[in-house]
């Protein structure tokens, strides 16, 4: 790999020692990390990956961030499933499935309207039922 010899010898020292790790020893080390640094590997929930705004709610559009709530996830779930996997990549089949059968669901929180109206888009393809708050 080129991107190796970037890397300053401390943290290719590392990469070794990292790599000796066993699964069992990298979650404690992910664990460990995350609590020292107070961070967390989840995503954000409002990913700038896609928001969705209805094309009949421009006023909304233009207050600056909105709320997609998917209402009914109609007739063809799996569309609706694969739709709400490309709006949140981070998202598993299993919390997407979760999301198309415990409605209404909120999609995205406090997202641009471009975003907002790009997940709308895709979910109404999809044969969602979806609304902006």
């Amino acid at each position: 790999m080129t991107d190796e010899k970037k890397l300053s010898k401390k943290v290719e020292d590392l990469v070794e020692e990292v790599a000796k790790l066993s699964v069992l020893e990298l979650s404690e080390l992910v664990n460990a990390l995350q609590d020292k640094l107070g961070v967390t590997a989840m995503a954000p929930m409002a990913a700038p990956a896609a928001a969705g705004a209805p094309a009949d709610a421009p006023a909304e559009e233009a207050a600056g961030g909105g709320t997609v709530i998917m209402t009914a996830s109609g007739d063809n779930k799996i569309s609706v499933i694969k739709a709400l996997r490309e709006i949140n990549q981070n998202w598993g089949l299993k919390e997407a499935k979760d999301m198309t059968d415990n409605l209404p669901a909120e999609i995205l929180k406090d997202a641009k309207p471009e975003d907002a109206k790009a997940a709308a888009e895709k979910l109404k393809a999809a044969g969602a039922t979806v609304e902006m708050k």
